[in-house]
């Protein structure tokens, strides 16, 4: 058999499939899901952007775009075949988008979680997919410390005034019970830096260079904005989830119809010693019951369907 050259390839072997990966930087549930579809496309070449520009003669066989409706239509416009998905809970309706195939992320059950603009979405041509789960479901048998997830899309003088009557004290009680704090944040680092600046123990990390998924499978307590990237954590690893207060529109919709469901905790206008946001997950698991495997699969079904534009193009 021929050696591979230094792309991995044999030599004689067909080039591979050129996708482009294009999502939100500032958004988490966007950054999740670009990642975790990503980890199912093998045997692919992946390119990473946050626009969809390319050079002549670099143009993708495929493009994945999470989140940015006027790149899956640039792309779309200059014959690219694209696979939008919609990625994270909305409370209205979910944006026009110029695609070959969308998709929005929504659970399967029950009908409480799901997107108030779904059934539109539906009627326009838009897809439900699952959950996307993270591609390890398991978490580390030695885990310790405690991952505070914050999606913020506010203004830097409202995030100060959150991180201030927040996020600190909660930051400042999980050092205090578990050793330390990771916190990642996917918009507003500078103000939520110099907000916790001076709590020894908090470890800041940039979303977008992060690993959120290791992170939660290495922490033993889990505190995170409403979003369908804690859900889908909290869910696939039956871990316990508190919840942070809500930020917008989209994260008030979503922990309503959660605490439809389950008395999930909420760190909302609490005490941070209060008992109930800090059992630990050997003593509690996520409550949400009756999810199936098949609902957890959402990654892998955007996935085969980028595939399949990539190696038999639709026209569209």
């Amino acid at each position: 058999m021929p050696a591979p050259d230094d792309t991995g390839q044999a030599p004689g072997a067909p080039p591979r499939k050129r996708l482009l990966l294009v999502h939100d930087p500032g958004r988490l549930d966007s950054l999740t899901a670009c990642r975790r579809i990503a980890a199912h496309l093998g045997g692919m070449e992946l390119v990473w952007g946050t626009d969809a520009v390319w050079r002549d003669g670099d143009r993708p066989d495929a493009a994945l775009v999470c989140d940015v409706p006027a790149a899956a239509g640039e792309l779309s416009d200059g014959g690219v075949p694209v696979v939008h998905l919609h990625c994270g809970h909305t409370a209205g309706a979910l944006p026009p988008v110029t695609a070959a195939v969308r998709h929005v992320q929504a659970p399967a059950w029950p009908s409480a979680l799901r997107p108030a603009g779904l059934r539109a979405a539906a009627a326009a041509g838009v897809s439900r997919t699952g959950l996307l789960a993270p591609a390890r479901l398991t978490r580390d048998r030695t885990r310790a410390g405690c991952l505070l997830l914050l999606s913020a899309p506010v203004p830097a003088g409202d995030l100060r005034a959150f991180t201030d009557r927040t996020l600190r004290p909660l930051a400042e009680e999980a050092v205090r019970r578990a050793g330390r704090c990771d916190v990642v944040c996917d918009a507003g680092v500078a103000p939520v830096a110099a907000g916790l600046r001076q709590v020894a123990g908090v470890r800041l990390h940039e979303a977008h260079r992060s690993d959120v998924d290791a992170l939660h499978a290495a922490a033993r307590y889990f505190c995170a904005s409403p979003t369908l990237t804690a859900l889908s954590l909290a869910q696939a690893r039956r871990s316990p989830l508190v919840l942070l207060p809500a930020l917008d529109a989209g994260q008030e919709d979503l922990t309503r119809r959660i605490r439809q469901l389950a008395p999930v905790a909420r760190a909302a206008g609490a005490d941070p010693g209060e008992p109930a946001l800090w059992t630990a997950d050997d003593d509690r698991t996520f409550p949400l019951t009756g999810l199936s495997a098949d609902d957890l699969r959402g990654a892998q079904r955007v996935a085969r369907k980028v595939r399949q534009l990539a190696l038999a193009p639709v026209a569209f």
